[in-house]
């Protein structure tokens, strides 16, 4: 028979916690996330199957928790606190992170719009600037039978590794930032076969699948351009009704062709973004009717004496409105002491220095985001063989940071480790407490039967005496949901 598959798994964790309690970061989660709309047929294309135990809402809200109880894995799963008040077993996880059929970039934005609107509706969000930002990012893995495995080149480590790369599309503006899309790719290599011999070519995991699942539709972006597949996500976003004043990318995505889609947008938007200079930048620009490479037109400015100081910042800069892609552009190249020029490119021909430099400072935000989700929540750690998994990994984790961004933003918390090592702390309790009431109910065994006083009375006392101890009664009523053998003799102690 079902268990509690009408209730919300989160809604039974945030009821122990007080909500009062500052320390309490868990509540703040927990109870934030009840104000979403969240639909089975919506979320996943169907609903629950009757006789499930756990509804798909409930798993993947336990999934979302896992970092809080620090769980790496559902492997952990059955070893961890959070076990002891839902005891599902690991194969409950493994069956919905493999399923082909969820579409996790619809989950994702479903979750995230909802997420953008709460943050558009506050006063500390009007008149600040929106920006989209691009970037990718390594997936090292050691399996090598994992389904599109290859090897990819890592401008961090300057080798090839075993893994993916990831693209993220994200949304900031300046206080918060959110993950909007992302997708996972390879680099086919020279030869064409992503680095790898025949031999682990052939022993890489494969399955045939429906050409209509969203698992399919992701694994033709695999071997896809990073320069097309970040337009065709700026698209998506658009059409989601996302609107940003600026998009914000590294020299790598600076190139005529996002110039032009750029200009083409019928919103009001404007690129932001590092352009190559030195041997790498061989791209010229079109000023004062001659073809110059972003060195040449440094050279020629700084012979003019055209170089200005900028005391806030310390360093030197050059405003230079030049012609690119069949549009005009303004570059900016900056310098401080010792230092070689960088040079940055925008669409918007009336932005200023100082604040084309504080808008670009945002972009630092995604690479934030790397940083924590990859050692906070373990994000791109995921070893399954199955693609499907990959996707709802990266999904997961991309959900938990957004939502940890949220909750900082609407309580005192100065980062997102802060918050995320006060949820962690929130979820021990939990494991303590769990101890404490094992405790209480060898105590009220062994008072019964020394004094044959009814258990009632004993727990009346315990608990209905002390509002200190009132938050037990939570505990039992979140124990109760997994009907666990050890507490069902003392269900109607409470009714």
């Amino acid at each position: 028979m079902p268990i509690y598959k009408s209730n919300s798994i989160l809604s039974e964790i945030s009821v122990f916690f007080k909500k009062d309690d500052s320390n309490s970061a868990l509540f703040t989660l927990t109870d934030m996330l009840k104000g979403f709309n969240m639909s089975e047929k919506v979320l996943f294309g169907s609903r629950s199957k009757c006789n499930s135990k756990y509804s798909l809402l409930q798993v993947l809200e336990l999934l979302i928790m896992f970092p809080c109880f620090m769980i790496k894995n559902p492997y952990n799963y059955c070893r961890s606190s959070l076990s002891g008040f839902f005891g599902c077993e690991k194969d409950v996880f493994y069956r919905f992170v493999n399923n082909e059929i969820y579409d996790w970039r619809k989950i994702l934005y479903h979750f995230t719009i909802q997420i953008w609107n709460k943050v558009r509706v506050r006063s500390d969000h009007k008149h600040q600037t929106v920006c989209l930002m691009v970037d990718d990012t390594d997936f090292p893995k050691t399996g090598r039978r994992i389904e599109n495995i290859g090897r990819v080149y890592s401008h961090l480590r300057h080798k090839t590794i075993l893994g993916f790369k990831s693209l993220f599309l994200g949304i900031t503006d300046g206080k918060s930032q959110f993950i909007l899309d992302f997708a996972i790719l390879g680099e086919k290599g020279r030869k064409n076969n992503f680095s790898m011999s025949d031999k682990e070519l052939e022993s890489r995991f494969t399955k045939d699948r429906d050409e209509a699942s969203p698992v399919v539709t992701r694994a033709k972006e695999y071997g896809e351009s990073k320069i097309q597949l970040m337009i065709t996500m700026i698209k998506r976003a658009i059409r989601k009704g996302i609107r940003f004043d600026y998009l914000l990318a590294d020299s790598w995505f600076t190139c005529s062709e996002v110039i032009r889609f750029i200009r083409a947008r019928h919103i009001k938007c404007h690129y932001l973004g590092m352009i190559k200079i030195g041997k790498k930048g061989v791209t010229k620009y079109g000023f004062e009717g001659k073809e110059l490479t972003a060195r040449a037109l440094i050279n020629l400015l700084e012979a003019r004496g055209e170089a200005r100081r900028s005391r806030k910042l310390g360093c030197q800069y050059i405003t230079a409105d030049v012609r690119f892609a069949g549009t005009d552009v303004r570059l900016y190249f900056v310098k401080r002491k010792k230092e070689s020029w960088n040079g940055i490119m925008t669409t918007n021909l009336s932005l200023e220095f100082l604040e084309a430099y504080r808008i670009y400072a945002m972009r630092w935000s995604l690479e934030v985001f790397f940083k924590e989700t990859k050692g906070l929540l373990g994000m791109g750690k995921c070893q399954s063989r199955n693609f499907a998994a990959q996707l709802a990994a990266t999904t997961i984790t991309a959900l938990q940071y957004n939502l940890l961004s949220l909750a900082k933003r609407f309580t005192s918390y100065e980062t997102i480790g802060g918050i995320f090592r006060d949820v962690q702390h929130s979820g021990m309790e939990l494991s303590v407490t769990e101890r404490i009431w094992g405790i209480i109910l060898e105590m009220v065994k062994i008072m019964t039967g020394i004094f044959s006083i009814e258990e009632e009375e004993i727990f009346d006392a315990i608990i209905n005496k002390s509002d200190n101890l009132a938050h037990f009664i939570n505990f039992y009523e979140l124990k109760s949901a997994s009907c666990k053998p050890s507490v069902i003799g003392v269900l109607d102690c409470f009714d």
